[in-house]
């Protein structure tokens, strides 16, 4: 049997009771804040190994490929649930606690009646059964810090959509007044003098004849060219607007229990 120094000997281990029985294998190790050292494992554990569940490792031991528990395997499976397995909160590690001291007399087979069973040491913290324990860590001194959350709300640059710039051709109908001209026949008779009755007698006296004359006339031709008119682009501007934010936060509440009242007066019970 062998005793591991460092949290990278206890990932991965099959963990087993006293008896031999599998509980589970070993997922992750905390360390105890003041020491450094291996104070907590969790062990994976349910169909498939699911189920995480906090196992102490005062008491523990590895033996070959083992690490041995002082437990049972049906008191591990039925510790406490943490729902954040990533780290264990002092409240969270108290109620680990509680719960594995009213069995690790019982697992190792010692006789609570006797000085040894009834002193409790797990994770370096010694208490008394029947004398209440110490919930604060070791080296603490009369004061304890109250705290609270408070909201901190950061903005962050996302995209949010996308505007296109495109232009299409329609066809409508434009008119253009113009002027256009066109030659119409006009007869035009002037009377017989001496300037033009040479011209007027030199042909027979009578006779049948018939003079043609073109006639013409403007005819609007359309064609089209293509003109720049404008430019046209996209820009963006910042607008801002205004928006709540709401979440739960937590805070911690200070209780006094004042025992120290005479028999028939009032005990007082503060918050903070």
């Amino acid at each position: 049997m062998t005793n591991a120094a460092s949290a990278d000997q206890y990932i991965g281990r099959r963990a087993i009771d006293p008896h031999g029985s599998k509980i589970g294998s070993v997922g992750q190790v905390y360390l105890d804040d003041e020491t450094g050292q291996p104070d907590w494992v969790t062990v994976n554990t349910g169909l498939f190994g699911t189920q995480e569940n906090f196992v102490p490792l005062r008491g523990s031991h590895i033996d070959g490929e083992d690490l041995v528990l002082p437990f049972n395997k049906d008191v591990v499976k039925d510790s406490p649930q943490i729902t954040d397995s990533s780290h264990l909160d002092p409240d969270e590690e108290q109620s680990l606690y509680a719960y594995y001291e009213r069995y690790l007399g019982a697992e190792d087979g010692r006789d609570s009646g006797n000085e040894t069973a009834s002193t409790l040491d797990i994770g370096g913290r010694h208490t008394k059964r029947g004398e209440g324990f110490d919930t604060s860590r070791a080296n603490t001194d009369s004061e304890m810090t109250r705290s609270e959350e408070h909201l901190r709300v950061d903005t962050q640059n996302v995209e949010a959509g996308r505007a296109r710039l495109r232009k299409y051709v329609v066809t409508e109908q434009q008119s253009v007044q113009v002027p256009v001209s066109r030659e119409e026949v006009r007869v035009e008779r002037e009377p017989i003098t001496d300037a033009n009755r040479g011209d007027a007698l030199a042909g027979a006296e009578i006779t049948e004849e018939e003079h043609e004359v073109v006639l013409h006339e403007e005819r609007p031709v359309v064609t089209t060219e293509a003109v720049p008119v404008e430019r046209v682009r996209l820009g963006t501007e910042n607008v801002t607007d205004q928006q709540t934010i709401s979440s739960d936060v937590r805070k911690e509440r200070v209780n006094i229990d004042d025992d120290s009242v005479p028999r028939g007066g009032r005990s007082a019970n503060k918050k903070r």
